[in-house]
């Protein structure tokens, strides 16, 4: 256990994660009024941010110890004190080098003034904001990001799916000759292999694309299976299609830059499985331009969202595309979006429902936080399938990065469990165009 240390709160911390207060250990925390005061503006509304701004001001409600704004209140066992500093701190530091009077200058304040005030304790801004901590450093305070629920482990985001070579020919061929496949441990894997883990087992005169099944504890070979007019490009497309179509597996994740087909590959499926679920609903999250809300765009609801929900109406379009026009599998589509059975809308508006026998696709996953992607999973009803797209290297919310997304939490957290399967997509498949721009601009 190192000293103890005194941690300012910024308010992205809490809107990011509103019992945050709980992850500081035997630290004190001090919490501008500032903060406050901003929260009340984030109250009002239907996005997770509102509804974390709400909730941490009940939480701070129940503390009605008298000693908050003083000697600090207790935050329970193992725990420091929570100190809610009142007014506006004086501070010639930021003053000189940042005179206009705005919350961030005022929670810097407040940071040189607890540093001054207790300069035997180690004082310590934790912000998610990139340059709110560039600030801290260029006046000589202590900064850092909101870590705990950062992923360590990113680079398997960048790398394609395991290749084992090697391997006895006579193996291969005998998961060519059986639709069960072979026992895992029929294979002497240098690696560690998880639960649903799609790979490629070379011999030196064979190959095979293969998964590890937990439920059977064995690997099996991998289709290439045409879903709804879509037919898998390269390998990587295959084992997305393998565990999007096992009915076993309960929360995919597909990652990948874009071109690589992860929305489309989802929606085909889930329109080859359209007699396994009462539904199929795309949703995707907003985020909107400049950060602002929607609310200044023209028309209704359905209206100011429609922008956002283009490219998913896109993804059907393709998927259309592959039949002639007037076609009973084109009609099927139309009838699915007529009577409710095809739903594509923003994320806001699945907030609160229970979705039983639902194939649900959420899109742009990595613009999401931890707890946002949690809530969504606990939505999952019986019957229900989770299957969550996104390129880490996209993020367009401001506070969240490639470590600290919902997505890869949700990945890095899930990956052993045997409902669960990732598939990180490498290969372009848009256009060549496409593929170039996307690896070197």
């Amino acid at each position: 256990m190192g000293a103890k240390k005194n941690f300012i709160i910024d308010t992205n911390v809490i809107l990011h994660d509103y019992k945050c207060l709980k992850n500081f250990q035997e630290n004190d925390i001090y919490l501008p009024i500032v903060v406050l005061e901003e929260l009340d503006k984030f109250k009002k509304g239907n996005e997770q941010i509102n509804y974390n701004a709400r909730e941490f001001v009940r939480e701070l409600d129940q503390i009605t110890d008298d000693n908050l704004f003083t000697k600090g209140a207790p935050l329970g066992e193992g725990l420091g004190r929570l100190f809610v500093v009142a007014g506006i701190k004086d501070s010639p530091k930021v003053r000189e080098s940042f005179p206009e009077s705005i919350p961030d200058h005022r929670i810097l304040a407040v940071t040189d003034w607890l540093t001054r005030e207790k300069p035997d304790m180690k004082s310590v801004l934790v912000t998610k904001d990139v340059n709110l901590r560039m600030k801290a450093r260029s006046i000589g305070l202590l900064c850092e990001d909101y870590i705990t629920d950062k992923v360590t482990n990113v680079d398997i985001f960048e790398k394609s799916n395991e290749v084992f070579e090697g391997i006895d020919p006579e193996l291969i061929d005998r998961i060519y000759a059986t639709k069960e496949g072979l026992d895992i441990d029929d294979f002497d894997f240098k690696n560690v292999i998880h639960p649903n883990e799609c790979f490629v087992i070379k011999s030196e005169r064979n190959s095979v694309l293969a998964r590890y099944n937990p439920f059977t504890r064995k690997v099996c070979r991998v289709r290439k299976n045409r879903n709804y007019g879509i037919e898998p490009r390269n390998a990587e497309q295959s084992f997305a299609f393998e565990v999007l179509n096992d009915p076993d597996i309960k929360l995919v994740a597909l990652t990948g830059k874009a071109g690589t087909g992860k929305t489309l590959l989802a929606l085909a499926s889930a329109l080859g499985q359209m007699l396994t679920y009462k539904q199929i609903l795309l949703a995707r999250p907003i985020v909107a331009l400049s950060n602002k809300d929607i609310g200044f765009l023209p028309g209704d609801a359905n209206e100011k969202v429609a922008p956002y929900m283009q490219p998913l109406f896109d993804n059907l379009n393709v998927i259309k595309h592959q039949f002639p026009a007037g076609s009973s599998e084109v009609k099927r589509l139309d009838d699915m979006q007529k009577n409710g059975q095809l739903v594509i809308e923003a994320l806001a508006f699945i907030r609160g429902r229970s979705l039983s026998e639902t194939f649900c696709i959420i899109d742009e996953a990595q613009n999401l936080t931890p707890h946002e992607i949690k809530t969504i999973i606990t939505r999952a009803g019986e019957g229900t399938k989770m299957v969550f797209t996104g390129d880490i290297q996209q993020i367009d919310q401001p506070y969240l990065d490639s470590q600290s997304n919902g997505l890869v939490y949700m990945i890095d957290r899930m990956r052993d469990q045997e409902l669960f399967a990732h598939i990180n997509l490498i290969k372009g498949e848009r256009s060549q165009l496409s593929e170039l721009a996307s690896n070197l601009m």
